[in-house]
Order: structure tokens, then C-alpha cells, then sequence
């Protein structure tokens, strides 16, 4: 039997946050509302006309300087990163984000009061499973003007790590790790973002950071301040008196730990790449990250996983023992080798069943079909399907070894990818109908190195043996 996937799930009720935006200096209300099975996390602009909506999603990133800023048909969002890094870490999967200006509120410039009010209205589970990408190869993005990489790699779940490195003295190497999104609330979302001096500097001299004070950014001083950019500094900041502390930070914030940037960096990165829209089952490699690579590597991984939904391979552990190996797979089928075509059964239900074939250069049909350039025969898969289905249709009644299943028909026969010797063939039918007076139609597929491999539909009836 199969192992039930987790359950979408959403916010129990609306709630509601203020602030200003960190670039903008505008005043924001930004609601979180509960929405649909299959909606994912989506923008709605509710200050412009027609309430239009932008769908947190990589292909709609048109700018990286100072945070992750979508764009949908004319309309922006900026500053999407906390906000989407708040819901991946509080395992909410469909939220609709009201705001009445372009950007969410900075808040203290981490995601903690945005996980503060999710779990104020808490969440609730929808009938639909949630999607999850497990990755199963390694996949890489670099960016070779920075150095900057990403790559993930498979693991049980999904884990990030972040290796920052400043090259200042006052901030240099840094690394972070989350093992479990579970401790995303206690160990990444109070981290907040930071800037260095020189940079705060041409922010301010071009008004492109309005929103921003001493509570809501860390300022890294990474080079001597003149009097007259303290002075600015202070009329920025509203501040009567500004200081550098010995641990090099403007003013008197303190850390919360001492890795906080780097802490702050895994929270981007989380909340960049829930722009890939599905979750990932797989450990996150982040060397210097920023907004750019992140959101490349985003839309390189929303590529692989939409050309996977496509090719629909269904993904299962091989290596778990099997449900029925050959010995009980020949107390159920007549059949017996040569021509025995299915190995193991790895999963069974009222409704489906996978089962195995491991092919080799052993197989006897080999020997005569293009011995030299050997491909398993296309009616041989088909056969081996239904030897299959044949599994799931005798598991119907209480004595299979007293009946036979005989094919009917097949329909819709479609070959896609050649079989050849070390392929490992794996077959998945699904009911198309309950079964009635012994007749079962199935929807069989058969797959191979991550691809569709070949297609059919089959309709066959078990009879009881006579004598019986």
C-alpha cells in the first residue's frame, strides 16, 4: 500500500498587518486570506483597478536590486521574499496576499510578524494532497560574474544551508542551517536584513530607501563615517545622536545570533525559491546567494519540474522491500519464466498497483530481436503490463489461485521510449471503473529512467478455473 502524501493546507481565517514599505516609505495594509485547494500564493493589488493579481511565480521576476520584485501585465510587487518565506516555513500552501501598495510592510525587516499572524489564525487541512518536487540528481546555478551558486541535492526533506562571505571585516564568513522548514519559526524568521554603510549611503543620496530606520535593518559600518554622512545619516534615521558599537552595527541593535545575516540569507532563500510554486524534497546548497541567483536557480528548477509534470512520471523507492517478490507473484499468476515479464510488486490498492521488471541481457527474446542492437519488444512491455493488472484483478477475490485472467482488448497503444538491457521498467495501472461480473478496464503506463516509457488501456475479465 502506498504512503498517504500530506494534505494541502491554508489559513483558517483572514488577518491583517500594517507598516510601511521598505523602499517605498509608503503606508501598506497587506491582509493574508484563505484560499483554494491548488491556488499556491498569489498577490492581489486591491488599490489599483480591477483588483488585478499576481501569481507568486519566478517567470514574473523582472528585478533583483534591494529584494525579489515581480511584475504581471504592467502591475508590481516588490519585496516579495519575507512575506513567501513566512508561509513555506509555516507549511501553509494556498493564501491570497491583499495589499493596497506595491510592497508588503518591512515590519523589523525579518519574517517574524508575519508568522506571528499566521499562527494567531492557524491553518486548516484541504481534501487535495500537496504537490512536492523530490529531487533525485544533482541540479546547479552559478552565476560566474559573482561566484554565487546554488545547487540542491536529494535528501529526506527539505533542508537549506547558506555559506555567505562579505569580505569586510566587520561582516566576513558566515554559514547557516536549517535541517527541519519545522524550526523555521524559532531559528530563521526573527533574522532581519541588513545593508552595509557604502551601500545605505547611495541608497539615501538617490531616495530609493524611504521606509527604512534602525529597527527594520541591521547597517553594517564596513568603512569610516565623516561627520557629514553621520549627519545625513541621522536626519535619515530621525535620530538626534548616531554611534558605531564595537561590534561594528550603527546604533545600538543588537544581534539576535551572531550569524544573523547569514541566518537572514536562508530566509531569502526560502522565500525566492517558493517562486518554483511546488514544495521541494531536497537539501538547498546556497554559496554567497542573492536575489539574482536565487530567483535563476528558481526558474530553472520551475522548468525541470513543470517538464516532469508533463512526462507525469510517478516517483516510488525501489529499493524498499517489496510487497509481493517472485516467489508470491507466481502463487497469483499462472505465468512462469520465460515468460514470467514482472518482477516485484511495490505497491497495491483496491484501485492500483506498480509492479517491477528489472530488464537484462539475459532476457530469451533478445536472442532473436535485434540481437545486436537489443530493444525489449513494444507487445512484450504490453504483456508485462498486464500480467500486472493482472495482480490488482485477482487481488479482488478471496481465492485467485482458482482463476485466470484473459486480455479482451487493448486500446490507445502508444510507445514512447525504447527499452533496452539495464532499464528498469516500472508499470502503474489504475481502475478506470469498478470492476463488474470480473471484467477490469485499467489504465496501464509503463516507465523507464524517469520517462513514459509506453501506454495503453486494457480491459480483461478473470475466469474461475472449472473443476475449481
Amino acid at each position: 500500500m502506498s504512503s498517504q502524501k500530506p494534505k494541502q493546507r491554508t489559513i483558517a481565517k483572514e488577518v491583517i498587518l500594517k507598516g510601511v514599505g521598505l523602499h517605498t516609505g509608503e503606508e501598506v495594509t497587506m491582509k493574508f486570506v484563505p484560499a483554494p485547494e491548488n491556488h499556491g500564493y498569489a498577490f492581489k493589488r486591491i488599490d489599483l483597478e480591477g483588483t488585478p493579481v499576481i501569481e507568486a511565480d519566478a517567470n514574473y521576476v523582472v528585478n533583483t536590486q534591494r529584494g525579489t520584485n515581480l511584475e504581471k501585465n504592467g502591475v508590481k510587487i516588490q519585496t516579495s521574499e519575507h512575506v513567501l518565506a513566512a508561509l513555506v516555513g509555516m507549511n501553509i500552501d494556498n493564501v491570497l496576499i491583499e495589499l493596497d501598495a506595491p510592497e508588503p510592510p518591512i515590519m523589523d525587516g525579518s519574517s517574524k510578524y508575519f508568522v506571528e499572524a499566521l499562527e494567531i489564525v492557524g491553518a486548516v487541512e484541504q481534501d487535495a494532497e500537496r504537490e512536492e518536487y523530490v529531487v533525485k540528481e544533482v541540479i546547479s546555478y552559478r552565476d560566474e560574474s559573482t561566484g554565487s551558486e546554488i545547487t540542491v541535492i536529494p535528501s529526506e526533506e527539505y533542508q537549506v544551508t547558506t555559506m555567505v562571505d562579505f569580505g569586510t571585516k566587520v561582516l566576513g564568513t558566515q554559514n547557516a542551517t536549517l535541517e527541519h522548514i519545522t524550526d523555521f519559526k524559532e531559528e530563521i524568521s526573527e533574522a532581519r536584513t541588513f545593508s552595509f554603510l557604502h551601500e545605505l549611503e547611495a541608497l539615501l543620496e538617490n531616495g530609493l530607501i524611504k521606509g527604512g530606520d534602525l529597527n527594520n535593518a541591521i547597517v553594517y559600518v564596513d568603512k569610516e563615517i565623516s561627520p557629514a554622512t553621520m549627519k545625513k545619516l541621522e536626519k535619515a534615521f530621525g535620530k538626534e545622536k548616531l554611534s558605531v558599537k564595537p561590534n561594528g552595527i550603527l546604533d545600538n541593535l543588537t544581534l539576535h545570533q551572531p550569524n544573523e545575516a547569514a541566518r537572514h540569507k536562508l530566509l531569502d532563500v526560502i522565500g525566492d525559491l517558493a517562486l518554483t510554486g511546488t514544495r521541494i524534497r531536497g537539501k538547498v546548497i546556497a554559496n554567497k546567494p542573492g536575489h539574482f541567483v536565487n530567483t535563476q536557480f528558481a526558474k530553472k528548477l520551475a522548468k525541470i519540474i513543470k517538464l516532469e509534470k508533463r512526462n507525469n512520471v510517478p516517483t516510488y523507492d525501489l529499493n524498499a522491500p517489496p510487497l509481493m517478490d517472485i516467489t508470491k507473484i507466481m502463487e497469483r499468476l499462472p505465468h512462469r519464466p520465460p515468460f514470467l515479464l514482472v518482477d516485484k510488486i511495490i505497491e497495491l490498492s483496491e484501485t492500483h498497483v506498480v509492479g517491477l521488471k528489472n530488464v537484462t541481457m539475459n532476457e530469451p527474446f533478445f536472442v532473436g530481436h535485434f540481437p545486436g542492437a537489443p530493444v525489449m519488444p513494444g507487445v512484450l512491455q504490453l504483456e508485462a503490463m498486464a500480467q500486472t493488472g493482472g495482480i490488482l484483478v485477482l487481488n479482488t477475490v478471496p481465492d485467485p489461485e482458482n482463476y485466470l485472467t484473459y486480455l479482451l482488448k487493448i486500446d490507445n497503444v502508444k510507445y514512447k521510449q525504447q527499452v533496452v538491457p539495464g532499464d528498469t521498467l516500472v508499470f502503474k495501472l489504475d481502475l478506470m471503473q469498478p470492476i463488474r461480473r470480473g471484467i477490469c478496464q485499467m489504465n496501464a503506463k509503463a516507465y523507464t529512467n524517469g520517462k513514459l516509457a509506453s501506454e495503453a488501456e486494457i480491459m480483461a475479465q478473470i475466469i474461475k478455473v472449472k473443476g475449481n
